[in-house]
């Protein structure tokens, strides 16, 4: 049996979950909004999003590092939740995400180099019927140590979510996939109208043409994984209080408004928070 704690404050609602003995298995924080309607959603969704289905997805990933498959010939999985009512399936595209991300690693690295990381069976066990895969829908994007700033842009501040559970901290953001196209679409006029078209707008573009793939009735997710524990640390090291202090989309927001109105000092105050912010996080990769 296990047990659902509710804490309400002024500011920020807690909730944990709680096993027969008292241990907490999962924890999530979020603002309290002082319209109880909303307060009342925003507590509907945060208690559906206590599931476990991404731990699945990691668990597999673990489990193919010591045993190697062919992602195209292995039964694959899907996140599942509920949203505002309404119940998601994310199917986890693990073999178009492996792939994409083999291509990627061969792309930075001398053929010579990459085949000491990637066996030639390996990589044929990664590529085995790839072309299946070319017409296939990405439902889910990756990054490597990094979340691109554009990627912030689809998200307000009530939206997002931050918590602890046995894994350690976590953090994601949620929005309806209408409202991410709009403040897409507005990210990509503020940018072409600082600085032009170019490499930045073209990867918001594409950015806007990976969302306009899917129903207007979806919801998109941004989540850390594992680099909200990294986060966290730095913050902490910065005599900050943690992932409370994290404000990634509260600068990304600010520095849109500055382009968009033509002030740059405004846009690059908010940018360099941002970039600085992660910068620290992915410094981390080259320590390790």
């Amino acid at each position: 049996m296990i047990y659902l704690g509710i804490d309400i404050g002024g500011t920020k609602t807690l909730l944990a979950v709680f096993d027969e003995n008292g241990t907490i298995i999962k924890k999530v924080k979020f603002l309290t909004d002082i319209n109880y309607s909303q307060f009342l959603i925003d507590l509907k969704n945060n208690i559906s999003s206590l599931d476990q289905t991404k731990f699945e997805e990691s668990e597999r990933a673990i489990k193919r590092t010591i045993i190697t498959q062919a992602p195209v010939a292995t039964a694959d999985g899907a996140h599942c939740l509920e949203f505002d009512g309404v119940k998601y399936i994310s199917p986890w595209s693990t073999a178009t995400r492996v792939w994409s991300a083999l291509h990627t690693f061969k792309e930075e690295l001398p053929l010579p180099i990459s085949h000491l990381f990637i066996p030639p069976h390996e990589e044929e066990s990664i590529t085995s019927h790839s072309q299946l895969l070319e017409d296939k829908i990405p439902y889910a994007i990756c990054e490597t140590w990094m979340i691109p700033p554009r990627w912030f842009s689809l998200f307000e501040p009530h939206e997002v979510i931050r918590g602890d559970d046995e894994f350690g901290p976590y953090v994601y953001l949620r929005a309806k996939i209408s409202n991410a196209k709009e403040r897409c679409m507005f990210t990509h006029r503020a940018v072409v109208g600082a600085f032009g078209e170019g490499p930045i707008a073209g990867e918001i573009a594409d950015l806007l043409e990976w969302l306009s793939l899917f129903h207007e009735q979806s919801l998109v997710e941004l989540d850390y994984g594992g680099l909200a524990a990294y986060l966290e640390k730095t913050l902490i090291e910065n005599g900050e209080t943690g992932l409370d202090a994290d404000t990634s989309v509260a600068d990304i927001m600010s520095s849109l408004a500055g382009l968009a109105v033509g002030d740059g000092q405004a846009a690059g105050t908010g940018y360099e928070r941002l970039v600085s912010r992660w910068r620290k996080v992915a410094a981390i990769e080259q320590a390790m």
